[in-house]
């Protein structure tokens, strides 16, 4: 099913009619609005797993801040970049990345292009386009960023904003993955994430709530891989806001009880 955009715009620099509209309509989108998180302190993780946001989600009782000192708590500001393309077959389709298998946490799982706000960035489109370049060479030139989603607070407390970008001519990218921290870059299609096909789901409990964790089988080629939790609940809101329509199966998206330095508008999926 096509995404319910209509309209064109010659404001977009190249690209197609149908991008053009898309980037129209997801400039329309506004998330909830929520205060900074500047010069934010962070809290009980290690540098490899805050510096890149990596797929697995989910609270430790060891990850003791939010229960010992929540006034405290101020978690680190990221970003993501959900870059959607055109597709050879007319679909939209989104820039995933496999991290290396030398990576001594999180090797191996799929993720999106981001990382951890620098002094430099001046926004979150910044800091999103700035990682991509740095682990996969897409020139951040190539990308017109249209719209930020509400954040996402990770499993190590880490206030991750998905930023979507739109690749004009998918032809000007030559993926270059920096062997350090990406081993593998490809795409898969937008939609697939709104689909209940290839999708199963583990119920988890944290703080006396359930909630659910998504899990996506994707083969493409002779390849092979699983999306799932952080990035997948970001995927699943990106594909929602896009298509203009919810999942065909139930999120079961947690109630927990955040801290007050965490605004309510914050996701957790």
């Amino acid at each position: 099913m096509e995404p319910a955009i209509t309209t064109a715009t010659s404001s977009f620099g190249g690209g197609s009619s149908r991008l053009a509209a898309l980037a129209q309509q997801l400039r329309q989108y506004k998330p909830p609005p929520s205060s900074s998180f500047d010069d934010a302190e962070e809290t009980q993780t290690d540098q490899e797993t805050a510096g890149k946001v990596v797929s697995q989600v989910g609270f430790q009782e060891s990850i003791a801040p939010v229960s010992k000192d929540p006034e405290r708590f101020k978690p680190k500001r990221a970003a993501v970049l959900i870059c959607i393309f055109e597709g050879d077959d007319g679909d939209l389709r989104v820039i995933l990345t496999k991290r290396s298998s030398k990576l001594s946490t999180h090797s191996g799982e799929v993720s999106l292009p981001g990382g951890k706000a620098e002094e430099d960035d001046k926004d979150d489109g910044m800091t999103a386009t700035r990682e991509a370049e740095e682990e996969i060479g897409l020139d951040p030139s190539l990308v017109d960023v249209v719209t930020s989603l509400e954040p996402f607070l990770s499993k190590h407390l880490l206030r991750v904003i998905p930023v979507i970008g739109i690749l004009r001519d998918k032809t000007k990218f030559n993926p270059t993955p920096n062997p350090g921290e990406v081993e593998d870059v490809f795409d898969a299609p937008l939609e697939m994430f709104l689909k209940d096909e290839n999708r199963r789901s583990e119920e988890r409990e944290w703080m006396g709530e359930k909630y659910l964790i998504h899990y996506f089988d994707y083969r493409t080629g002779d390849k092979d891989y699983m999306i799932w939790g952080l990035t997948a609940g970001i995927l699943i809101r990106a594909a929602s806001v896009t298509y203009e329509r919810p999942p065909a199966f139930i999120e079961q998206c947690p109630k927990f009880k955040y801290p007050k330095m965490v605004e309510k508008h914050t996701c957790m999926p």
